[in-house]
């Protein structure tokens, strides 16, 4: 590593990378849990949550297992796995129960700008695939947290739930879906910016945009770290130093905590997935629909390919969109460069990056394809889900970029990972989120355990053990296997944020 010179200028005592939906969460919850903490934020571009946060950039679902597919695989003795689902299920309630925390605080408010009541659906056709959605649903009705799903074969059913989807459709051709009606749609941008608003007006706490951070490392004298950022707009750089860092930078985190040197950094990779929706610009059909209908992915597509039809509020303004188109580029960030993959590859992640490849031919076959789909192409896929549609009625919006966990595997060299995984240092003083789908939904579980691994004394005091319950109250208990906790929490958030209440009867239409 290359020498640095060094400062004795004590700088915050937080430093956030990244001005997203985990850093925003984060920086909540430090300055809740001690108010006198400094915290300064870097972001290289000119507002927050302009990446993967920002709404046209993500898929906008308030993840909680209930659409989502591939969240539930099938065993291969045919039975369902809701092990997933039931975890992702739990921390969204965790993420709403924060939420409303900051709403009775008056932290947040104008609540339907980031989040509103929107049935998930999952949708399918033919034999096999209606076998697995009666079976997901029997599964699924095994935890009180999926109480009140509707299951229906009914064409004539489903026609009222979802008229674009229906109409059109072969008579003939078998089909099932799900309906859960406490499902909702978050607006992440507007969330992570308000927060960011906020966060701003606190003593202690500075935003800087337009800076990018270029490297980082141990301070020998002060001990903690060294952040070295640079002014985008005039080119000065200047070294900062704190006790903690965060790296929430989205597909940026993973260069950032390669140069950070830590031993627990090696070997990890990152494959870059980009995305595209088909976005309606026909008013008459955006107000047909309402609901986000999730499908079943294509073979060998990567979990944020999973289509689905999704009716969005962005900015105000009711929204359709199907997708995501995967892609492929080299970028890690949407405004990132093209050698920011070429630049991620170092001697300790090269053979578990390869053997990752190997063992995903399927996807690189189904990337490939993706890149080459032309505009009729794109079409038959939304027709698949809405036969009526017209492709002058839809145009192209680029989405966001993902980057997907690449580790080392003891058996097989390799794997690559779909979810998030927070990387620590073994001193609790840097850590970094790396990977995508479904982070943003449960960013708040991501940061109780980020703060349990490096902020452990503090977690274990008496006064952040009480502030923590009271921002979150079912902290420190198991959701899944508390009916009564969970369904009045349920209540209670669903009235703060102003959400459909929660239906306890299920139903099954044949």
């Amino acid at each position: 590593m290359a020498k640095h010179k060094n400062t004795t200028q004590k700088g915050p005592d937080v430093i956030l990378i990244g001005a997203g939906i985990m850093s925003a969460t984060l920086g909540v919850m430090l300055k809740e849990l001690q108010p006198d903490l400094t915290i300064d934020i870097y972001e290289r571009l000119d507002r927050a949550a302009a990446e993967s946060s920002d709404a046209w950039n993500n898929a906008g679902t308030g993840h909680s297992a209930f659409c989502e597919l591939n969240y539930t695989p099938e065993r291969e003795d045919g039975t369902i796995d809701i092990g997933k689902a039931v975890k992702i299920a739990e921390s969204f309630e965790q993420s709403k129960q924060f939420w409303s925390y900051l709403v009775q605080q008056g932290f947040l408010s104008d609540t339907p700008n980031f989040i509103r009541s929107i049935p998930h659906m999952s949708f399918v056709w033919e034999h096999d695939n209606v076998d697995f959605l009666r079976k997901r649903y029997d599964t699924l009705q095994q935890n009180y947290l999926f109480h009140g799903m509707h299951y229906s074969e009914d064409p004539a059913q489903l026609a009222d739930w979802i008229p674009l989807v229906m109409r059109g459709r072969d008579p003939d051709q078998p089909v099932a879906a799900t309906k859960m009606n406490i499902g909702t749609d978050v607006n992440f941008g507007a969330l992570t910016r308000c927060m960011f608003t906020q966060l701003q007006k606190m003593d202690g706490v500075t935003m800087h945009f337009g800076y990018d951070v270029r490297d980082l490392w141990r301070s020998k004298t002060l001990g903690g770290w060294k952040v070295k950022v640079e002014n985008k707009n005039d080119g000065h750089t200047s070294e900062v130093q704190t006790d903690f860092v965060f790296i929430g930078a989205g597909g940026g985190s993973l260069r950032l905590l390669e140069k950070s040197d830590i031993p627990e950094s090696r070997g990890f990779g990152g494959f870059p997935v980009s995305g595209q929706w088909l976005k309606c610009l026909n008013r008459n059909i955006i107000e047909q629909h309402a609901a986000k209908v999730y499908g079943k992915a294509s073979v060998g597509a990567p979990p944020m390919s999973v289509p689905h039809l999704d009716t969005r509020m962005i900015d105000g303004k009711k929204e359709l969109l199907f997708g995501p188109y995967a892609g492929f580029s080299t970028k890690f960030l949407k405004s990132g460069s093209y050698l920011d993959l070429p630049k991620s590859i170092q001697l300790s992640n090269m053979a578990p990056m390869l053997m990752a490849g190997l063992h995903n031919i399927s996807l690189t076959k189904y990337l490939i394809q993706q890149v080459l789909q032309s505009p009729n192409d794109r079409m038959s896929a939304l027709r698949e889900y809405y036969p009526d549609a017209k492709l002058e009625d839809w145009e192209l919006e680029i989405a966001g970029q993902r980057v997907q966990v690449i580790k080392k595997d003891e058996d097989e060299g390799g794997v690559l990972e779909f979810g998030t995984e927070v990387v620590s240092a073994t001193d609790g003083s840097i850590a970094a989120l790396l990977g995508a789908s479904p982070g943003a939904s449960t960013a708040v579980s991501i940061m109780l355990t980020l703060l349990k691994t490096c902020f452990a004394n503090k977690v274990a005091t008496d006064e952040w053990q009480q502030k923590l319950k009271e921002m979150i109250p079912s902290y420190g208990q198991t959701l899944a296997n508390n009916p009564e906790l969970g369904h009045r929490l349920r209540r209670q958030t669903s009235e703060v944020l102003g959400l459909t209440l929660e239906e306890q009867t299920s139903e099954v239409t044949r």
